[in-house]
């Protein structure tokens, strides 16, 4: 028995500095991707969640200030996806607008002829990325009973 599993529920990060942190994702979760946000406390760790329709995004304490290092184990990092190539860079010039350094929109066809993105990172270092929803990923949820059983 297989479960078909429908989407990611939530993601966690941790981050050195709560309020820097806050500060960033209010900027990219709140003014440029128009997420909604709360706050909560776990075992007394606040929390501050960035949520859609779609998932949580969520901040909490890191325990230790270790810089975070992509190509050690664990998150390399976190991509987002729009709807279309507009939307890409729609949201590359919406970051700039708030002051986010970030890659301008491009194609990136050594990944996938229609695979566009900006990349930005977070004030810990965590690398961020905004693609388009490509004709591949489209396929794939479109036609997945029709591509038969996975090896």
């Amino acid at each position: 028995m297989t479960v078909d599993v429908t989407g990611i529920d939530h993601i966690y990060i941790t981050v050195t500095d709560m309020a820097r942190a806050e500060a960033f994702y209010d900027r990219v979760m709140l003014a440029v991707l128009g997420h909604r946000k709360n706050t909560f406390s776990i075992h007394g760790d606040p929390h501050i969640q960035y949520y859609n329709r779609h998932f949580g995004f969520v901040l909490r304490p890191a325990r230790t200030d270790r810089p975070h290092d992509s190509y050690s184990a664990g998150l390399h990092h976190f991509c987002l996806r729009v709807d279309s190539i507009a939307d890409v860079q729609q949201v590359a010039k919406a970051l700039a607008d708030q002051g986010i350094t970030a890659t301008p929109a491009e194609n990136y066809p050594q990944y996938a002829d229609d695979y566009w993105a900006t990349f930005f990172n977070d004030p810990d270092g965590i690398r961020l990325e905004i693609t388009n929803y490509r004709q591949e990923r489209r396929r794939r949820h479109d036609r997945w009973h029709q591509l038969g059983t996975p090896a």
